[in-house]
């Protein structure tokens, strides 16, 4: 879907402008997305494998949730909106705890990605079967525990699991994750 998006400036301050989803990818314009991590108490991590269908890493595992924010919302209203969308959990924006800002500047040929993940975390407390995958965005969903998540990711230049490139990134989340459950 071809939705319009703040744009920003390569500070990540708004700049005033608004643009498709599409022209802002075409032309290199950095902007905003969620990027949300649901953790269960357990000692779990909720990934999402992205569709077949998406351009970019068809059929990696990545973040929970994730998404573009719409022109005009905010973080938080971005993140409740696309849990609900992307695996059918309506979230409270209490439980939601923002870790950090990670700026993503990639070429996919004609797509110039530059982009501001706003990141969050929040603990799953439904079951998983619970849970009910956006067919068009989310190809499956699977919870690994902290281990196989590290052990996955060590092995990411050669295993075709996570996306490669993101390694420091999610080397992150998972430390900050094991530390709010000081593990």
């Amino acid at each position: 879907m071809d939705e319009y998006i703040d744009i920003v400036d390569k500070k990540g301050l708004p700049t005033g402008k608004t643009a498709l989803k599409s022209e802002a990818h075409k032309n290199g314009w950095y902007h905003n997305t969620i990027h949300l991590w649901l953790y269960t108490s357990k000692g779990e991590i909720l990934l999402q494998q992205r569709s077949h269908k998406k351009t970019i890493h068809p059929l990696l595992w990545d973040v929970s949730v994730a998404g573009h924010i719409d022109a005009g919302e905010s973080f938080i209203d971005a993140a409740i909106r696309e849990t609900k969308e992307e695996v059918g959990l309506q979230l409270d924006a209490q439980r939601l705890q923002k870790i950090g800002v990670f700026l993503h500047e990639t070429n996919y040929g004609a797509i110039q990605d530059n982009e501001f993940h706003q990141v969050y975390i929040a603990e799953l407390n439904v079951d998983f079967n619970q849970l009910h995958p956006q067919e068009e965005e989310v190809e499956a969903l699977k919870l690994v525990s902290f281990t196989e998540f590290e052990t996955l990711l060590n092995h990411s230049e050669t295993n075709l699991h996570f996306i490669p490139s993101n390694k420091s990134y999610y080397s992150f989340v998972i430390k900050t994750i094991k530390e709010k459950l000081h593990l």
